[in-house]
């Protein structure tokens, strides 16, 4: 028989045993991955949406546009440069209508750390700010990721992941100019737009032999949240491999999937503006779209006198993007922005998208600081919620394996009222190998209160391409009785074909939407 006292030793011993945390099983954490985030994320959706606007200090939202630039990373600190890895990131500091704090987190072999806000990573200039009245754990507005695709030794800006989800690239040899979004929701809608926001980002380090790099990122919004996971690999051409699953917090009437932001203040069609010497502003010139049954559709883009809204339905699109094809210098003439320098970005879905529309938002703008042109994927309501794509943020270049292009359009008002001409250059490798004397034909629609009245093609000896030019009459019974700035929509769509009984394009689809 066991001693009393034995006894009672043996058993506070089991009870110690049992009641204090083994540190195998707390330590464990799992590990972070796409699962990982989606995990938060429905976690999240399950829970009112909290607003953290307002928690970034006064001085710091008091900030002037110059003042917040001023405050700079020290790129001596920047991550993994010491390290001499691949890729090395930059901070950015939350000021002016940077007003939300995101958290950002480091993950190596599987396991996230924090990566801790501190005054010391920041250079603050010329502003005096007392340094002292910052909380510690302040945050970063975003984050900025360096990777040498210039030459050799030297770290380019290559990404930048700055305000609600926007985030934009370049590619070898481009500046700066059309951004991304993670999500849009309710774009152009009467009841306003919801800006999503990333929260929270986890970094995974990369290795020395690393060619890309990979982010996931949590999204929040009153409506909904998301998890993804970016795959961004810098070069020739900046690859990001996407994948994002959505989950609602309540029904959304319109969502934007993929979404680009870009700026058009005028381009070739209105053949310049008044008190301005460069003949075209810029940063895309026009949306491009392949439908799932192989045909290309172009859109040129307009700075429309009232808001216009463009919808392209398919069923599993094959990609779009808005586009910078004019790559001419002295189409611009401007040697600080350099717009024949910025990228295009090209959607191309990686699983089936379902049934949908390419929709397109032209907002009237008077300035080219204004990003006035969005364009997405609406999946239709109800639809799937899980997203994979590839965005490439690229140099458009003729293919051999893509149709002749609409390579320029012009728009001239006739002088008899009414009446406008469309011009239309189509060029291409093939197309401009076709002779004059073959019989080429086009094909043009006009929708809406407009009729065609008359059309000619000719063999372009400048280009080599083909000339379309065209003119519509809209009644001026029609004209006279529209109330200003309510006009109607002209949908003009035009292409070249082989003959007049061949139904198939030899050349991209033109579109146009015009108000006269």
């Amino acid at each position: 028989m066991s001693h009393p006292k034995r006894y009672l030793v043996s058993l506070t011993l089991l009870i110690n045993i049992l009641t204090v945390p083994i540190p195998l099983f707390c330590a464990v954490q799992e590990e972070v991955g796409l699962a990982f985030v989606n995990h938060k994320a429905e976690g999240l959706a399950l829970r009112p949406f909290e607003d953290p606007r307002g928690s970034v200090p006064k001085l710091l939202m008091e900030l002037s546009y110059d003042q917040w630039r001023d405050i700079r990373f020290r790129p001596e600190k920047a991550l993994w440069k010491e390290e001499k890895l691949p890729f090395s990131l930059q901070f950015f500091h939350l000021g002016m209508f940077y007003d939300r704090a995101v958290q950002i987190n480091i993950v190596d072999k599987g396991k996230a750390v924090q990566f801790p806000f501190s005054t010391d990573l920041f250079d603050y200039g010329q502003n005096q700010i007392d340094l002292k009245k910052l909380p510690p754990n302040l945050g970063f507005a975003g984050f900025r990721i360096h990777f040498p695709i210039n030459r050799p030794g030297y770290d380019d800006e290559v990404a930048v992941f700055l305000g609600a989800s926007y985030f934009r690239a370049v590619a070898k040899n481009q500046q700066y100019g059309l951004s991304a979004r993670g999500m849009a929701i309710d774009t152009a809608s009467p009841t306003g737009e919801e800006f999503p926001w990333f929260k929270e980002f986890w970094l995974v380090k990369p290795t020395s032999r690393s060619s890309s790099l990979i982010v996931y990122a949590l999204l929040d919004s009153p409506s909904c949240t998301g998890a993804y996971k970016f795959t961004i690999t810098p070069g020739e051409e900046t690859q990001m491999d996407v994948t994002c699953n959505i989950f609602k917090r309540k029904d959304m009437n319109k969502i934007g999937i993929a979404p680009s932001t870009s700026m058009f203040f005028y381009g070739e069609t209105e053949n310049g503006r008044p008190g301005d010497f460069r003949p075209e502003v810029h940063d895309s010139d026009g949306l491009l779209m392949e439908t799932n049954g192989g045909k290309w559709i172009w859109r040129p883009l307009a700075n429309p006198s009232r808001l216009l809204i463009s919808r392209y339905k398919d069923v599993d699109v094959k990609g779009f993007g808005l586009m910078q094809r004019d790559l001419n210098f002295d189409h611009y003439l401007d040697l600080e922005a350099r717009y024949e320098k910025r990228p295009s970005l090209w959607i191309t879905p990686q699983n089936d998208w379902g049934e949908g529309h390419v929709e397109l938002v032209e907002i009237p703008s008077d300035s080219e600081i204004n990003d006035n042109i969005v364009a997405y994927w609406v999946p239709e309501p109800n639809g799937k919620l899980s997203f994979a794509y590839s965005m490439k943020w690229l140099t458009p270049h003729m293919d051999k394996d893509k149709p002749a292009r609409a390579a320029h359009t012009r728009l001239v008002t006739e002088k008899e009222e009414g009446v406008y001409r469309f011009i239309i250059d189509f060029e291409g490798k093939e197309l401009n190998a076709i002779p004059a004397e073959t019989g080429l034909a086009s094909d043009i629609t006009v929708e809406g209160d407009a009729f065609l009245i008359e059309r000619q093609l000719l063999k372009n000896p400048a280009t080599t391409g083909w000339r379309l030019s065209f003119k519509i009459a809209v009644p001026v019974e029609k004209l006279k009785s529209i109330v200003p700035d309510r006009k109607p929509i002209v949908k003009l769509t035009a292409f070249l074909k082989k003959g007049e009984n061949i139904p198939e394009p030899l050349t991209e689809i033109w579109t146009y939407d015009f108000r006269p």
